[in-house]
Formats: structure tokens, sequence, C-alpha cells
């Protein structure tokens, strides 16, 4: 895929805008040092193309980067950090 994923900050999501569509994913930083991923969404026109594949990875590339431990609010994250071993070491212990 050839667009690139913005990481807007205060609104506390990653997007990518291809084609006129848009696909996104949200967190929260409930506490300090926690990232939640919320919410994935990919408009119509962008499903299929591994679109949230790649947000997925942008996020858990920050949340590394930032030292962050993650959570996953979010379905898809859940099953996208359970099929790929190498994110699984950044998982917040249960509360």
């Amino acid at each position: 895929m050839a667009a690139s994923i913005t990481h807007n900050a205060p609104d506390q999501e990653f997007t990518i805008i291809q084609d006129g569509y848009t696909a996104e994913l949200a967190y929260s930083q409930p506490q300090q040092g926690v990232i939640d991923f919320t919410h994935t969404f990919v408009e119509e026109g962008l499903r299929g193309k591994g679109v949230a594949e790649e947000l997925a990875r942008a996020g858990l590339t920050y949340a590394r980067e930032q030292q962050l431990r993650v959570r996953t609010s979010c379905e898809f994250m859940q099953h996208f950090v359970q099929r790929h071993p190498e994110y699984q070491e950044l998982l917040a212990p249960a509360d």
C-alpha cells in the first residue's frame, strides 16, 4: 500500500486517507505508560487491502518506540496481537 499513515496525537488516532476513503485506529491513554487501542475502522473502499494491519503495525510500533504498555479493547487489535507474537511483549498485565 502506498498511502502514508498520519498520527494525530491530539485526536488520539492513526489514519490513512487514500482514494477518498479513510481508515483509522483510535486509542486512549487511560494511565501513564499505557496505550489502549479502542477502535479500528476501515471504509468500504479500502477493505481487503491490508489497511487495518498497516494501522495496527503503526500503532504498535509507536507504543514500542514510546515504551508504552498496550491494551487492546478493540477486537481487531486483540486478534492482531494474538496472531503476531512479536507484539505480545508489549501487552500490559491484566488488571
